[in-house]
């Protein structure tokens, strides 16, 4: 199965971009669930099956996560939205939830977090739904929360755009690949000094990622679920939506096509 992230630029209603992602080749699709960029997101599940898509997972709002981490009314504020996340996953017959641990300046991973995410991975337990918690800069997120959860509703989402520019030293498919639930796939050109932007969810190949090694490391953790892409048009302005979906769809089959040589 392939997939793509739903929200991957241009200015298209959602039941267009839906067509033209299932026009494009793909399997299913990753719904960003915020009102941000969509205000009517809760319809957004039945839209993307009316165009024959399977809805994978989708993407908790990371704004405010960091106090997960903080002994304040924010943190149970931030617990509560991804618990309701889990509730909207049952409610929408959608298999897993993604979520950053944090962001910007957390403090280190501690007890107070730990509680709010078992509220939340017991609450997936009760739902039969996965919670994937996604790689970012700080490392020791992931490590603490699965050194100290066991349950089989919490898992990893390796995200090789955050892998590749932010800790590349880090060999996160072999600490984590047991605990594999998900994939936001998409390129970049590492880390680079200086740079404004080095997470640039370019197209697979248009970057400095060995794809050949990752797919390797990916099929060797034994997952079989969706080849997912997280790309945006950023840097693709000159294609069309259909074009890009197109050229998307076609890297994602080489790198199902890596995967499968393994």
């Amino acid at each position: 199965m392939i997939t793509i992230y739903g929200w991957f630029g241009y200015n298209l209603p959602m039941k267009e971009r839906y067509r033209l992602i299932k026009q494009a080749g793909f399997n299913g699709t990753i719904i960003w669930w915020e009102g941000s960029y969509c205000s009517d997101f809760r319809l957004q599940p039945d839209m993307a099956r009316s165009e024959g898509l399977f809805v994978e997972n989708i993407h908790a709002p990371y704004e405010g996560i960091t106090n997960l981490w903080v002994d304040n009314l924010s943190g149970e504020t931030a617990a509560e939205r991804l618990i309701g996340c889990v509730e909207d996953c049952y409610t929408h017959e959608i298999p897993a939830v993604i979520v950053h641990p944090t962001s910007g300046n957390a403090p280190p991973p501690n007890d107070i977090g730990l509680d709010r995410i078992k509220r939340i991975v017991d609450r997936a337990k009760q739902k039969v739904v996965n919670v994937a918690f996604e790689n970012l800069l700080r490392i020791e997120f992931l490590q603490y929360i699965f050194e100290h959860i066991d349950s089989d509703r919490l898992g990893f989402c390796y995200d090789s755009g955050h892998h590749h520019s932010k800790t590349p030293d880090w060999d996160l498919l072999a600490v984590f690949g047991s605990r594999l639930m998900a994939l936001h796939l998409h390129d970049n050109d590492g880390y680079i000094s200086g740079a404004k932007e080095e997470d640039q969810h370019r197209m697979p190949f248009d970057g400095t990622i060995n794809w050949t090694a990752i797919m390797r490391k990916i099929s060797e953790t034994g997952y079989n679920g969706a080849v997912a892409l997280e790309v945006v048009n950023g840097g693709y302005e000159n294609l069309s939506a259909k074009d890009f979906l197109n050229i998307a769809f076609e890297s994602a089959k080489r790198l199902e096509e890596l995967r499968c040589r393994v």
